[in-house]
């Protein structure tokens, strides 16, 4: 099964590149631009076919791809019919456009992937049917009942395991934690409880019991709920998948700032005696080992492997998407950090009466590209150790 996880990440993989690629494709021919080859892979080429101007293939090295489209810099020759189908010459938001398709279709993979898990494979959670209803409420968890225990509200007032909680002050709640967070507001205040038991609705009015945690007082009615896997309607699934999106970018912008930080911790780890931290840096073979581990665990049902499946592509193209978006040559960002440049030149020349200046020369800043690749390229191999020497291992 490990390989099978593998695999499934390897191609998923592929098929993010190739979509990243199409949106390079698909914006510069709407444009005009001449598209001559669309590779995903580096190196020898093995395989390849050519559909009108592009060649489309395949190549040894599965490290990523590439779309080639004419005239990206003012100096490259070009044929006389090819000059004015450079991508040099579109206008500053055409160039953008294309240069940022490609992140913005991993956005739309990952927002389309989180949509796919809530809506249908749906999310472990716990569900509002009671499993078990406590007998008192321990101040202390491993502290047992006794006749000075405070008696379990849900106990008292007559919840039975089986019960499922729909209404709580006549709101109907669809996940447990949203009633967990009301409840743990209302100590000593009484609420008005809904269940269904039976396929029939049972109104209780249940006091929650005082209870420290956490140095602070929270509101305890005494049960444990199962276990289960929700899903939502179209609409819900659509806000769900849009406030994940959000808090998967955060903390991708999170991860970045950290970045630099974590790669001294990263070195010890690799070389050293130091266990990988769960939370580190991470590389894409780390990340296949931890698909191939999912998929071959008994800890989780199939449901749960796919939607932990689902979670990691998702994420990996967020993560992906925002990355290429750093104004950092050779990224797309740079590249897009170049364009607006030009924006604002031709604006000021505009403004002051002047001729539109030529398109500034990006390989000028080839010391920086180079630098720039070094520190991805050592990074990566960085990476490549730690996931080999000293992987990530999960605690399932």
């Amino acid at each position: 099964m490990a390989i099978i996880g593998v695999l499934a990440f390897v191609i998923a993989l592929l098929m993010s590149v190739m979509i990243h690629e199409a949106g390079h494709y698909l914006t510069a021919r709407r444009f005009g631009m001449k598209v001559t080859e669309f590779f995903l892979g580096f190196g020898q080429k093995i395989w390849s076919f050519r559909r009108g101007e592009t060649e489309f293939g395949l190549k040894a090295i599965p490290a990523g791809g590439y779309c080639r489209i004419v005239g990206m810099t003012p100096n490259e020759q070009l044929s006389e019919q090819d000059a004015d189908r450079a991508f040099i010459k579109a206008s500053v938001p055409q160039r953008l456009i294309v240069l940022g398709a490609g992140s913005f279709l991993h956005f739309v993979i990952g927002f389309v992937l989180l949509f796919v898990l809530f809506s249908t494979v749906g999310v472990t959670s716990l569900t509002n049917q009671v499993e078990q209803v406590s007998q008192c409420i321990p101040q202390v968890t491993s502290q047992p009942c006794s006749a000075s225990s405070t008696p379990s509200p849900a106990k008292s007032a007559g919840i039975l395991p089986g019960d499922k909680i729909v209404k709580v002050n006549s709101v109907a709640y669809k996940e447990w934690n949203d009633v967990v967070t009301l409840i743990r507001a209302s100590a000593g205040i009484p609420l008005d409880i809904t269940v269904e038991r039976d396929g029939t609705l049972l109104d209780f009015s249940i006091t929650p019991a005082a209870r420290t945690l956490n140095n602070e007082v929270i509101g305890v009615i005494g049960v444990i709920n199962q276990i289960g896997t929700l899903t939502w309607n179209p609409i819900t699934s659509v806000g769900k998948a849009t406030s994940f999106t959000g808090d998967i970018l955060q903390n991708s912008v999170t991860a970045l700032i950290s970045l630099p930080s974590k790669i001294p911790d990263l070195i010890n780890q690799t070389f050293g005696n130091q266990e990988r931290d769960p939370e580190g840096l991470v590389g894409v073979v780390g990340v296949a080992r931890v698909s191939g581990e999912t998929a071959n665990t008994q800890a989780l049902t199939t449901r749960e492997k796919i939607a932990t499946f689902i979670l990691i592509i998702a994420s990996l193209n967020l993560f992906v998407g925002l990355f290429n978006l750093l104004p950092l040559l050779p990224l797309d960002g740079g590249h897009m950090a170049v364009a607006i440049a030009d924006g604002v030149r031709n604006a000021r020349a505009k403004k002051r009466g002047l001729a539109k200046p030529a398109p500034f020369d990006v390989e000028r800043l080839t010391p920086i590209t180079m630098v720039v690749f070094v520190l991805m390229a050592s990074l990566s191999l960085l990476l490549l150790t730690a996931d080999i020497l000293n992987p990530i291992r999960l605690n399932f």
